[in-house]
């Protein structure tokens, strides 16, 4: 038995799949209902679009840490250990000044919001936001994962079977040149169009995806242990860290 759900979400779909003889339950939709909201609320105050969020207030200096969410305090501690752990490739600190958490936000709530689902007995769960792919499998049947063609969205071109943890990418297919190198405050610059990471925390892997995309051709150095990853060149060639693709 299986059950989807769909919402427009910090700006992305956010989808929902559900698997077992449970998925269709009271209990289930409950568990969907509430992930939702918590998401929600974590778009109401992170999104830097919306010039009433905790995040714009701070940029325009309107509210100082103090008059903030205990969660963007939180993030902003989060942030600070990505920058270290990555050798500075992650950065929420803008060139130029500003702070914008939002390459660790998304992974951070998914994975927080997955815990909704994972309370529920007797359930698979497949959760996908925006490309980004946190999976739950109680019955360890896994899922399978379609890596996208940054040239064509509509082309798969690797799959990964994962019964847990998570799967996150970074490159300029979606969205251009919106990642920035650290380390020259410019435009990450590579002949990488996408980097995608694999692990147990879809925090971590959507950290590191960004990090390991802004390094360039070093970014399987990037990677944790316990982390694997697969990187897409412009001429279509794939190149994998050895772990990649073993459940």
């Amino acid at each position: 038995m299986r059950r989807s759900w769909v919402e427009q979400l910090m700006g992305m779909p956010i989808s929902v799949l559900a698997r077992g003889a449970y998925a269709e339950s009271a209990e289930a939709e409950a568990a969907v209902k509430e992930m939702y909201a918590d998401l929600g609320e974590v778009d109401r105050v992170f999104s830097p679009y919306k010039p009433d969020s905790d995040v714009s207030r701070l940029g325009r200096g309107e509210a100082g840490w103090d008059d903030v969410d205990p969660d963007v305090r939180d993030v902003a501690e989060r942030c600070a250990a990505a920058r270290e752990l990555t050798g500075g490739l992650f950065d929420a600190d803008l060139p130029g000044g500003g702070w914008d958490p939002s390459g660790l936000v998304k992974g951070w709530a998914v994975e927080r919001a997955g815990d909704r689902l994972r309370a529920v007995d007797g359930v698979d769960w497949c959760l996908n936001a925006g490309g980004d792919v946190l999976v739950i499998c109680p019955s360890a049947e896994p899922f399978t994962i379609g890596i996208q063609d940054p040239h064509d969205p509509g082309r798969v071109v690797a799959s990964l079977a994962r019964t847990r943890g998570a799967v996150a990418t970074s490159g300029t297919a979606a969205r251009g040149e919106h990642l920035y190198d650290p380390r020259t405050g410019r435009a990450a610059a590579s002949r990488w169009l996408s980097v995608s990471v694999s692990g147990a925390s879809l925090e971590y892997a959507d950290v590191l995806a960004t990090a390991a995309f802004v390094a360039g051709d070093d970014w399987p150095g990037v990677l944790l242990p316990g982390y694997e990853g697969l990187g897409i060149l412009a001429d279509g060639n794939l190149q994998a860290t050895p772990g990649w693709g073993v459940a």
